[in-house]
């Protein structure tokens, strides 16, 4: 075998270069965690092989130093088992792209597949109450430029339910605004995860608190800038959220039990478009979610709800809180019950 099949530099090298941005063109941010999760592996391998980075071969990648690296991930680091998850499917994915180009590293691929994957638990959907949410969006000072432009983003990230970097990354040509009359018809673009596209629906109120920060600005520019006239970033979206939230919790305490961020206030736009009736393939399409068992999660969490509640006016039905079974599609017994009321 030759040296540059030997050496592991290049092939990470073609790895990000080649495949992840030329061939599966992944989204930026999925770019930055193959990239993170490589700058951590190898010189975890040069220590461990005693060698520099750059002189390792990827023979020096083995299964055991692998399995020592996720341990220490969560042992030295205190990562949790998704993100050790995700380091390792990155691993996985560098590996069976040097098996493939290089049959003569099958069998040092296949032994990866022995390391699994832990099971992670779903995490509990946080959501805010309609006064809470109504707390949150009357916060912000409208009579002063910032506080006008903060009110239009809560605004916009509870009528859109998108993710803070999907909302750093609005440029005023993304939105479709209706006539200035009715503000009917009015939309957004939204460019979401894996370079997926989605067009969100803008109500009325939303559209008139995006209208002053639109006047007089280049279709190509960000609509949601800083004072210097810069783009938000993600980061910037995130603690105008946390800013908010602890003055809008003085007004109502129960916010201040809840870990208020935006995709708290994503979490409640899911649950109040299921409340209002909106069917969950819609709500689908709504926060691009690629698979529907991602979004039956709000389904869970609100038909446990009523459950509960239901429960509690009926003394022949003990309250319990044992988990639900399986996804909500497929708990009859819980749908033959609600049917019967």
């Amino acid at each position: 075998m030759t040296t540059d099949y030997a050496l592991l530099s290049p092939w990470v090298r073609r790895f990000l270069l080649e495949h992840i941005i030329a061939e599966k063109n992944l989204s930026p941010n999925t770019q930055r965690s193959y990239r993170d999760t490589l700058r951590l592996l190898l010189p975890f391998v040069a220590k461990a092989s005693s060698k520099t980075v750059d002189a390792l071969k990827v023979d020096d990648v083995s299964l055991d130093t692998v399995r020592r690296f996720l341990s220490d991930l969560e042992q030295t680091r205190g990562c949790g088992a998704a993100t050790r998850n995700q380091r390792l499917a990155a691993i996985n994915s560098l590996v069976s792209f040097i098996a493939v180009r290089c049959p003569e590293y099958v069998q040092w691929a296949g032994g990866f597949r022995t390391i699994v994957y832990k099971k992670t638990r779903r995490p509990r959907v946080s959501y805010l109450e309609k006064p809470e949410m109504d707390a949150l969006l009357s916060s912000p000072d409208i009579l002063t430029p910032l506080g006008s432009r903060d009110r239009a983003l809560l605004l916009f990230l509870f009528n859109t339910g998108a993710r803070a970097d999907e909302v750093a990354h609005v440029r005023i040509s993304d939105l479709e605004l209706g006539r200035a009359a009715s503000r009917d018809r009015s939309s957004v673009l939204i460019h979401g995860k894996g370079s997926k596209q989605r067009q969100c629906p803008l109500w009325p109120r939303t559209v008139n608190e995006l209208a002053p920060l639109l006047e007089k600005r280049p279709p190509e520019q960000h609509v949601f800038v800083n004072r210097l006239g810069q783009p938000l970033t993600r980061f910037g979206v995130r603690r105008i959220v946390k800013r908010y939230a602890a003055v809008a919790a003085r007004e109502v305490t129960s916010i201040a039990r809840k870990p208020v961020s935006t995709h708290t206030i994503r979490h409640t736009a899911a649950m109040h478009l299921l409340r209002e009736g909106v069917d969950i393939n819609t709500i689908r399409a709504w926060l691009g979610h690629e698979s529907l068992s991602t979004t039956n999660i709000y389904a869970e969490a609100d038909l446990e709800m009523k459950a509960k509640a239901l429960a509690k006016c009926d003394p022949g039905v003990p309250l319990t809180d044992t988990p639900p079974r399986s996804t909500w599609r497929e708990d009859k017994g819980l749908m033959d019950f609600l049917r019967a009321l």
